[in-house]
């Protein structure tokens, strides 16, 4: 246990807080690069919007935001303040909606996008892998035949096209499911459950576009890890020993084609918010990525960071809780 933890648990968190390190640092220093100024478009944003203001009054505003978006003092001043102010969990304002907290704005959006994304992309991944892996022991099967093809069709389809068939087709000619948003305008929301029932609701097509598409990856990449397991010797000798094909199929197939799976997933769950993007501008979903769209044609400066950030954050933490959990799937680990 001591030579685990020393050995394998300790540089592993070592290289999570140096991953986050390294990708916060970069987002101080990439913004920076940039010829625009966020300071000198907001208060050209307020000359131009036609209020008098005097030359004392600008000057005063210039240094008061300069202060607050963290730009006063050398380059090595402001990065320390800007890790000061990153323990605090203080992002700062939005340019954008001005003197709304960055981290309001994360705290809004970011549970729609992971009860979406996370739920879309857990269910994919354990449909996907239970039908790859039948598919893989099952080679003659009509069905899975069947499902191997779809699965072929649909798999280099990129999502936001499927996205706005599934749109066209179940929201417009075949009104089932609403055209857009989380719930209704004017829909109060509350934690009960006719408002969950409600949310459910409008996020089974923006779910179903990424499970359809999910599913289909999942399922190639589990059948050929499965066709090539089936020739294994164990297999073999399982099978000439006369056990159930199901303990078979899921014992000793399936689960020993899963650990490339499950590193698939984690990498998977860490880069959930580039799924996003484009899902959630079709269909008006109050999540990160239509936030995101937002801080980039607002050229919100603090706001880009902030969503950076906590994308970096995500991905880092996806890949450190793999890490942790990979020697109760993999006992070789556990040994090295």
């Amino acid at each position: 246990m001591q030579k685990f933890i020393l050995r394998y648990l300790i540089p592993r968190i070592g290289q999570y807080f140096m991953v986050i390190f390294l990708g916060v640092t970069l987002t101080f220093i990439i913004p920076r690069l940039s010829p625009n100024d966020p300071v000198e478009q907001q208060v050209s944003q307020i000359m131009m919007s036609g209020s008098q203001v005097s030359p004392d009054a600008i000057q005063h505003l210039r240094e008061a935001l300069t202060e607050m978006y963290g730009l006063s003092g050398s380059a090595w001043e402001q990065y320390l303040a800007f890790w000061g102010r990153l323990f605090r969990g203080d992002l700062g304002p939005s340019l954008s909606t001005f003197p709304t907290p960055v981290t309001r704005l994360i705290a809004t959006s970011l549970p729609w996008t992971l009860g979406l994304l996370m739920t879309a992309a857990i269910l994919s991944w354990i449909i996907g892998n239970l039908l790859g892996g039948l598919a893989g022991y099952y080679t003659d099967s009509a069905t899975m035949k069947v499902i191997d093809v779809l699965s072929q069709a649909v798999r280099p389809i990129p999502y936001y096209i499927m996205a706005l068939v599934l749109l066209i087709f179940f929201a417009y000619y075949i009104p089932i499911f609403p055209f857009s948003g989380a719930y209704p305008p004017g829909t109060r929301v509350a934690f009960s459950i006719p408002f969950m029932l409600t949310v459910i609701w409008h996020s089974l097509l923006p779910a179903l576009s990424l499970m359809v598409i999910g599913i289909g990856g999942w399922f190639i990449g589990m059948r050929a890890l499965a066709s090539n397991i089936i020739s294994e010797d164990y297999v073999v000798y399982a099978e000439n020993a006369g056990l159930p094909e199901r303990k078979i199929v899921f014992d000793y197939v399936i689960r020993n084609a899963m650990l490339p799976q499950i590193t698939g997933l984690a990498m998977q769950l860490g880069l959930i918010f580039n799924g996003a993007l484009i899902m959630e501008v079709v269909f008006g979903y109050p999540g990160m990525g239509r936030l995101t769209l937002q801080a980039v044609m607002a050229n919100d400066y603090t706001l880009i960071m902030g969503i950076t950030i906590f994308s970096i954050i995500g991905v880092a933490t996806a890949v450190l809780i793999l890490d942790l959990i990979y020697p109760l799937f993999d006992p070789r680990v556990r040994h090295q």
